[in-house]
C-alpha cells in the first residue's frame, strides 16, 4: 500500500483560468476544469474524494497502468525462445501489469515540475512482476492554453522486453458528478474492431464494425446499442473493446476520437499515434469509493479512451507491435484536445 503522505498534486492552470491536477501516484491524472459553452467551468475527469482511494482501486482512475496495459491471454507470452509467467489477475489472464503494487498506476513515481506541465519517472527493475529487463519509464504531460492535455509515453530497457503504457482516464463532459455517459455522442476513426472471447482476449481476427453495434464511423450516442444482443457487449456488460486505428502509420499522431455532450456544448478530441483505441464504458464502476463531489458512482458515469497496442499482442505476431531492445526507444502520444 503506498503512504498517503508520499501523493502528491501539480496544478496546471491556463491563460484562460481552465485547471489540470496530476498526481504523482500512478502519474495520473486528477482533474481536467475546463468550461462549457457559456463559459461554466466543470470538472470533467472522474475520480474519488480521497486521494488514498487511487491506490489499488479497481478502475485504474486516470493512472498510467504498465508494464503491459490490457490483456495477456493466461498471463504468458514468449521472447527469445523463453517462456514467461505474469500474476493472473482478470479472470484467467494478466491485466494492466498486475494486481496492486505490480501494476505502475499503484505506484510513486518521480516527478520534476516543467513549464506548464510535470515529468513522471519510474525505474522497474529486471524481473519486475516477471518481466524481463530492467525499464526506464517517462510520463510527460503538458497544458496548453488552447486546452490540449498531451502525454508523451516513453520507455528504454536494459533487455529485450515488452512494455504498453497508456493512460486510463474516464471522462464525463457533462461534469464528473452529473451521471451516466449514455448520452455522450462518440465517433471513432476506426472501420474495424478485434472481436474477442468471452474473456475479453482477441481472436485474432480485425472484424468490421459495418452493420454492428460497434460501428461509431459516424456520432452515435454511446447508449444506442450499449445492451444490444451482441458478442463484443454482452462479454464485457458494455463498451470494453479495442478498435483499429484506420490508415495506421508508426509515429504519426493523427485525431482517433471524438467525443461531444450536447448540453453543455463540450467536446474532447482525442489525438494519437497508438494503433489501437481501447473504448471502456464504465462498466464496473458501481461500488467504486465516492467521486470527487461525494456522489456514488454507477456503471457507465465515465468512458475511458485508451489509446495503446492491441490486446495480447506479444501472442500475436499478425498484431502491429514490436518488442522494446537496448537502444531503442518505445514512445506512445496521448492528446486529450478540449473544446
Amino acid at each position: 500500500m503506498v503512504n498517503a503522505d508520499d501523493i502528491k498534486l501539480f496544478s496546471i492552470v491556463n491563460a484562460d483560468g481552465s485547471e489540470v491536477i496530476l498526481s504523482n501516484l500512478g502519474a495520473g491524472i486528477v482533474s481536467v476544469v475546463v468550461p462549457d459553452r457559456d463559459g461554466r467551468p466543470a470538472d470533467v475527469l472522474l475520480g474519488y474524494r480521497d486521494p488514498a482511494d487511487y491506490d489499488t482501486d479497481g478502475p485504474c482512475m486516470g493512472k498510467v497502468p504498465g508494464r503491459y496495459a490490457n490483456r495477456i491471454a493466461a498471463g504468458r507470452f514468449s521472447l527469445g525462445g523463453k517462456s514467461y509467467e505474469l500474476a493472473v489477475n482478470n479472470g484467467p489472464n494478466h491485466l494492466h501489469g498486475g494486481p496492486g503494487a505490480q501494476c505502475f498506476a499503484n505506484r510513486i513515481w518521480e516527478a520534476e515540475a516543467l513549464p506548464s506541465g510535470v515529468r513522471f519517472t519510474l525505474d522497474s527493475p529486471d524481473g519486475d512482476a516477471g518481466y524481463p529487463g530492467a525499464l526506464h519509464v517517462e510520463a510527460r504531460y503538458t497544458w496548453s492554453d488552447d486546452r490540449r492535455l498531451t502525454l508523451l509515453l516513453r520507455a528504454t530497457s536494459e533487455a529485450e522486453t515488452i512494455v504498453n503504457l497508456t493512460n486510463h482516464a474516464y471522462f464525463n463532459l457533462k461534469g464528473e458528478e452529473a451521471g451516466d455517459v449514455t448520452g455522450h455522442r462518440l465517433k471513432l476513426y476506426a472501420s474495424r474492431y478485434l472481436p474477442t472471447d468471452e474473456t475479453l482476449i482477441p481472436t485474432g481476427e480485425l472484424a468490421p464494425v459495418a452493420g454492428t453495434p460497434m460501428d461509431f464511423t459516424q456520432p452515435k450516442a454511446i447508449g444506442a446499442e450499449l445492451k444490444a444482443v451482441f458478442p463484443a457487449l454482452n462479454y464485457g456488460k458494455g463498451y470494453d473493446n479495442c478498435f483499429v486505428v484506420d490508415d495506421w502509420q508508426e509515429g504519426m499522431v493523427r485525431p482517433v476520437a471524438e467525443l461531444s455532450e450536447e448540453t453543455s456544448g463540450r467536446r474532447l478530441v482525442v489525438l494519437t499515434d497508438a494503433p489501437g483505441i481501447q473504448v471502456y464504458t464504465g462498466n464496473w464502476l458501481s461500488g467504486c469509493p465516492v467521486s470527487k463531489s461525494g456522489r456514488e458512482y454507477r456503471d457507465y458515469d465515465g468512458v475511458a479512451l485508451e489509446c495503446q497496442a492491441f490486446p495480447d499482442s506479444p501472442n500475436r505476431p499478425q498484431f502491429p507491435f514490436k518488442t522494446l531492445k537496448p537502444g531503442e526507444i518505445y514512445e506512445n502520444t496521448i492528446i486529450f484536445a478540449f473544446d
